[in-house]
């Protein structure tokens, strides 16, 4: 991270118990590709996933240049927003800032921490000529507009939410209490473009609950980021934390690989009215489990599952356990993340996936140049035959939870009625030193699609169970 690009930005320069967000999904380019053309449409979405999980499993730190949270006010019981889904592979959800209140789109992301916006009039996104989208109508919030809107100071605990106790005030007397250099700009990375910006202190607004002093990033100068971060990591940062959010839930609306009006709701809940250790009608639940390292504190923000087995029809696939459990050096294990499209595998736990499907469905034909072209696989023609046969896929959690995916969450019909492949994907990279690097598998969003999901954050665990999200 070097120090140019933040001296260019430096001078652009109540309890409730829940809330309802409506969720949308949010459509992610990576080229101007014509949305037409299932093909492309299809690989674009898998190269999305691959990159997104080739920066979940060696993220950057979050640093300075280096060459006491609030409650909620108010009342509500349950605090909704739509969520919905975008031709991207991501998913939208809209928050309010301010004094008055701007409403910003975000994407909702479980696999980071910070929130941040689009931000102040000259705010700039390189990259960002996708398809649909005109980079000088990007919402942004401008700050000068809003009353409650106050830079955060260097020495202010919240500069530490993001950047640790030990951050560096350049310009201040570390014994002086009144020093007015502000919090150090950020840079944050992701699978597909990287973010920069101010952290500012603002209001964060909903119908019927307000959070002031919420910490959120305001970001200057973006690369391929269509749309603002909603962060709902471990960290102390996100909107979870800050809010101090017992659970929240969501039920994905299937996705057709485009933009969409359908919307579902986002439910923020923040405990009151409901009995800390009572579980979700309908629910099966799995706890989370805890990442052992700690030399990458990324990692930490992650909600790690305990996966156990996974099934291709009743066939159990034999998965080594360094695979299945995070070791000490933080490799291996599972994590859920709404941010990812398609699930993601390591290539030894994904060949072994992939070869069970191609035995079971070994009367089918393989469609190898399919597969090149989706970056998907493994690929069947399946014209021609009266019916078709496919193994169910199964994911098994500690304590005996079973996610049994429905067909659609893990198939999908490419280019016409005759060819489907397998909505998963790898690559074949290895860490730079030559071994494996960070989770292994990482639940995306796709396989989670018509399922009623909780992070029930109080009594660290995952809830799921299949739904119906819009009728």
């Amino acid at each position: 991270m070097s120090s140019p690009p933040l001296l260019f930005f430096l001078i652009l320069l109540s309890v409730a118990s829940a809330i309802k967000l409506p969720l949308s999904p949010l459509s992610h380019h990576t080229d101007q590709l014509p949305s037409n053309d299932p093909y492309l449409s299809l690989r674009r979405l898998a190269d999305s996933s691959i990159a997104r999980a080739q920066q979940l499993k060696q993220p950057s730190s979050i640093k300075p240049d280096e060459n006491a949270l609030s409650a909620p006010s108010a009342s509500a019981a349950v605090v909704k927003s739509p969520l919905s889904a975008k031709s991207y592979g991501g998913y939208s959800v809209s928050l309010s800032f301010g004094t008055p209140s701007q409403t910003i789109p975000f994407v909702f992301d479980t696999g980071s921490s910070l929130v941040w916006f689009p931000c102040t009039s000259r705010y700039l996104c390189t990259g960002c000529d996708f398809s649909g989208l005109d980079p000088t109508r990007i919402p942004r919030f401008v700050p000068k507009n809003s009353a409650s809107s106050r830079v955060i100071g260097c020495q202010n605990p919240k500069c530490q939410l993001l950047f640790g106790p030990n951050v560096k005030c350049r310009g201040c007397d570390p014994n002086t209490q009144n020093c007015t250099v502000a919090c150090p700009p950020y840079i944050l990375q992701y699978g597909l473009g990287s973010t920069a910006g101010i952290l500012l202190s603002e209001k964060l607004d909903f119908p019927d609950l307000t959070v002031p002093d919420f910490v959120v990033g305001c970001s200057i100068i973006s690369t391929r980021q269509p749309a603002g971060i909603a962060g709902f990591g471990r960290g102390p940062e996100s909107l979870p934390v800050q809010m101090k959010l017992k659970r929240f839930s969501h039920c994905l609306v299937s996705r057709r690989f485009d933009d969409t009006d359908v919307s579902t709701d986002l439910d923020l809940d923040t405990g009151s009215g409901h009995d800390s250790g009572s579980k979700t009608p309908g629910l099966s639940y799995t706890p989370f489990r805890s990442n052992p390292n700690v030399s990458n504190a990324a990692f930490l923000e992650y909600y790690y599952l305990n996966l156990r087995r996974i099934y291709v029809g009743s066939k159990r696939v034999k998965i080594p356990y360094k695979f299945l459990a995070p070791g000490p050096d933080g490799n291996g294990g599972t994590i859920v993340d709404s941010g990812s499209t398609f699930t993601f595998m390591d290539r030894p736990v994904f060949e072994l996936v992939a070869q069970e499907f191609a035995a079971q469905m070994s009367s089918y034909s393989r469609e190898k140049e399919l597969e090149k072209i989706t970056g998907l696989g493994p690929c069947f023609n399946i014209s021609g035959k009266g019916s078709v046969t496919v193994p169910e896929l199964i994911f098994e959690f500690k304590g005996g939870a079973k996610m049994e995916l429905p067909l659609s969450n893990y198939f999908t019909l490419v280019g016409s009625v005759d060819n489907v492949c397998l909505t998963v994907v790898s690559d074949n990279t290895v860490s730079s030193t030559g071994g494996r690097s960070g989770p292994a598998i990482i639940l995306g969003s796709f396989q989670q699609q018509n399922y009623h999901v909780e992070y029930d954050l109080e009594n660290d665990r995952f809830g799921f169970a299949k739904k119906k999200c819009v009728q």
